[in-house]
C-alpha cells in the first residue's frame, strides 16, 4: 500500500522545481517581515522553499521587529515600505494596521489577524474581496475563545469563576465572544489587566487568587505569548488551571492549549505571498481561515495541579504530554 505521507512529500518535491521555473529568471524577491518580536518562522521559510523560493538565491527576508514596543511599528512599517520590498508579511493586528497605513501600493499579507472584526476595523472591504493592498489569514483567535473556555470547564467541571488575562494592545472586542459565552456555560468572568510594572504578572495572579479564580483563559496576544514562560509557572504556583492558544504553551508546561495549527497557517500565508509575487492583486484574494485545529493536554501539569483529566477529554486530544 502506498504510504500517504510519502506520496504527499513526493508531490511537494516535484512541485518545488516547477514553481521555481515559473518565477522570473534571476529574480530576487525581497519579502518584508513586520512583527512585534518574531522572525520568519521555520515553518513559513519551509513553506516558501516548497514553493520554489530559495533563501539567498530567489528570496531574501527584510525583518523589522519592534521588540514588543508597539509605538515603533509605524516607523518600522514605513522603513519597509520605502526599502523596495516586493511584499510585506505583517504578524498580529498592531503590525498589520501599521503595514496597511504605511505600505502605499506595496502588497501586505496578514500573518495572522486575530483582533476585532476586519471589516469594521477598516482593514478590508469584505472577506471574499478584501480590496486595496491587503489579504491574509484570519486565525479566528477570539472566535475560538468560547471553545477554549468550554474545554477548560471539561477539565475543571466545578469551576464557576474564570479569570481572563488582559494586556494591551488587546482590544475589548476581542473579549466579546468570551463575554457572550460565559453565561450559557454557567461561569463568571474576571478580566485581569496586566500592568507594565516589574510585578505585572505576579500582581495579576495575586488579584486572581483574591477573586477566587478557579480557572484561567489566556487570550491570543503577541505579548502574552512572548511572556508565556512567566505566566505558566505562576499558574502552576497558584494552582490555577489555564488554557492557552498555541500548542507550544502546553509543551512549555501549560495545562491545555487549543487553536489553529501554526504550521498550516504558515503554509496558507506562504501560498498567498506566492500568488501575489506571481501577479495576483491582494485585494482579489479572499481572506483565508485556518483549516486544522489541535488540542494539547499536559498530564504532568495536570498532576501538579491535582487534576484528573476526564478520559472523554483525553480521547479528544490530538497530543497528550506525559
Amino acid at each position: 500500500m502506498l504510504d500517504r505521507r510519502a506520496f504527499i512529500a513526493g508531490i511537494g518535491l516535484l512541485a518545488a522545481p516547477l514553481a521555481a521555473k515559473a518565477q522570473q529568471a534571476g529574480k530576487m524577491y525581497r519579502v518584508g517581515w513586520l512583527a512585534t518580536f518574531s522572525e520568519p518562522r521555520t515553518t513559513f521559510r519551509e513553506a516558501m522553499r516548497e514553493l520554489g523560493y530559495i533563501e539567498g538565491k530567489t528570496v531574501a527576508f527584510e525583518v523589522r521587529r519592534s521588540e514588543s514596543r508597539f509605538d515603533q511599528l509605524p516607523r518600522l512599517a514605513a522603513e519597509l515600505a520605502t526599502s523596495n520590498v516586493d511584499i510585506i508579511v505583517a504578524v498580529a493586528p498592531a503590525a498589520i494596521r501599521a503595514a496597511k497605513e504605511a505600505a502605499g501600493s506595496v502588497p501586505v499579507v496578514m500573518s495572522f489577524w486575530g483582533g476585532p472584526d476586519l471589516v469594521e476595523s477598516g482593514v478590508i472591504q469584505s472577506f471574499a474581496r478584501p480590496g486595496g493592498n491587503v489579504t491574509g489569514v484570519h486565525m479566528l483567535t477570539s472566535e475560538l475563545d468560547p471553545k477554549r473556555l468550554e474545554l477548560l470547564l471539561q477539565a475543571v467541571p466545578t469551576a464557576k469563576r474564570i479569570a481572563v488575562l488582559y494586556t494591551k494592545p488587546l482590544f475589548e472586542p476581542q473579549l466579546l465572544f468570551l463575554r457572550r459565552a460565559a453565561p450559557s456555560l454557567g461561569v463568571r468572568l474576571n478580566v485581569v489587566e496586566v500592568d507594565d510594572g516589574p510585578r505585572g504578572y505576579a500582581a495579576a495572579f495575586e488579584s486572581m487568587v483574591r477573586a477566587g479564580a478557579e480557572g484561567l483563559v489566556v487570550p491570543a496576544s503577541p505579548k502574552l505569548f512572548q511572556d508565556r514562560k512567566s505566566i505558566i509557572p505562576l499558574a502552576l504556583k497558584y494552582r490555577i488551571p489555564a488554557i492557552y492558544e498555541w500548542s507550544v504553551s502546553a509543551a512549555d508546561g501549560g495545562l491545555m492549549a487549543y487553536g489553529a495549527t501554526l504550521a498550516e497557517m504558515d503554509r496558507q500565508a506562504a501560498k498567498l505571498v506566492d500568488k501575489i509575487l506571481r501577479g495576483t492583486k491582494p485585494g482579489d484574494l479572499p481572506i483565508e481561515q485556518p483549516t486544522k485545529f489541535e488540542l494539547v493536554i499536559n498530564l504532568k501539569t495536570a498532576k501538579g495541579l491535582g487534576l484528573t483529566i476526564p478520559p472523554s477529554l483525553l480521547q479528544r486530544a490530538d497530543h497528550v504530554i506525559e
